[in-house]
């Protein structure tokens, strides 16, 4: 009998998430069924599109219930099969949310292919987190040569990927990132042409200083100042790819001054496409073409990705509260179990 842990949602959170909105449970893992998968977890990818899921508020995706584990991409090991596409021993990636094993239908479940890249990239510079990057800027954004692109969060694993790939396409890649440790990863390792910490008092005019000629793409995962700061300096015809929100999800909905008129107004004055996205629109036409342009890059070391990795399936609640305050740096995993 092989022992299920697993951590579901306890409480709906007011604002920022507590400990006690989680709630570890243990049972025992079943026997697969014909068609099924019996699978061990090895790491367990945190994002911040989870918090979304906490809520009960109408959504592009239906929220984690009460009692209900918590919803979550992993990096399993296929213990058992009764399905004839996999075999024991088998590295799947598995939407088992947050628990040390599964039992899945295998038609829900498909093979890591990182084309030669660690094999923990599948979560990460090589799975949702990458696609939502190379989706969002290459069919929303169309960055051109000499087109200024401005990503915040800028060291995660959205948003350093935007950069690295804006500067493939011949653009101008400018970072907003936090604290000067991320700032110097973002310039010296990632090869931003500049950064912008977001903890500045004197955001907006450093980002001003920063793009002389305006801002041709801004994919925005952030919200809230950095989009007050990035609004203005938009160019006639910039493009904006939405996929995140991320200083907006612990805060309550603002009475204060409605900005929704300006925001109007600057679209259609200046022939702004502000385009809201989620990467699985583009999965059928564009994620096969993602992994062969951008696996043997990674894999080769042209594209560089930093990974933030916790120990312990019990950890995983405090690890996923500090990501939403910031204090993670790179892809955020947790190690469910020690090899």
């Amino acid at each position: 009998m092989t022992a299920l842990r697993r951590i579901v949602l306890n409480s709906r959170p007011q604002g920022v998430p507590t400990s006690d909105n989680f709630r570890l449970e243990e049972s025992t893992l079943p026997e697969p069924n014909d068609g099924e998968v019996s699978l061990r977890v090895r790491y367990l990818s945190l994002d911040p599109y989870m918090r979304g899921r906490m809520s009960d508020a109408k959504s592009y995706a239906p929220p984690v219930p009460l009692g209900g584990v918590m919803a979550g991409e992993t990096l399993c090991e296929v213990l058992a099969s009764r399905h004839a596409g996999f075999s024991t021993g088998d590295t799947v990636l598995a939407a088992t949310g947050w628990c040390s094993h599964a039992v899945l239908s295998g038609d829900s479940v498909r093979h890591a292919d990182t084309h030669g890249a660690a094999i923990t990239t599948a979560l990460g510079v090589l799975g949702m987190p990458g696609f939502t990057a190379y989706s969002g800027l290459k069919i929303i954004g169309q960055p051109k040569a000499g087109d200024t692109v401005v990503v915040a969060a800028a060291s995660g694993p959205v948003g350093s990927l935007v950069g690295q790939l804006a500067k493939l396409y011949g653009a101008r890649a400018v970072g907003i990132a936090g604290g000067a440790d991320k700032c110097r990863y973002v310039k010296e390792t990632l090869g931003f042409d500049a950064v912008i910490d977001h903890r500045s008092p004197n955001l907006a005019a450093d980002l001003q200083a920063a793009c002389p000629k305006g801002i041709d793409v801004y994919f925005e995962n952030v919200g809230g100042a950095i989009w007050e700061a990035v609004f203005p300096l938009l160019n006639q015809y910039a493009r904006v790819p939405v996929c995140g929100l991320v200083a907006e999800y612990n805060a309550p909905v603002s009475a204060g001054h409605d900005r929704l008129p300006a925001v109007m107004s600057a679209i259609l004055r200046r022939s702004l496409q502000v385009r809201g996205f989620i990467n699985y629109e583009f999965t059928d036409d564009y994620f096969s073409t993602f992994q062969r342009e951008i696996g043997p890059r990674v894999a080769a070391g042209e594209i560089k990705y930093r990974e933030d990795i916790v120990d312990g399936l019990d950890n995983a609640p405090e690890a996923f509260i500090g990501m939403l305050s910031g204090r993670n740096f790179g892809k955020l995993l947790v190690r469910v179990e020690a090899d």
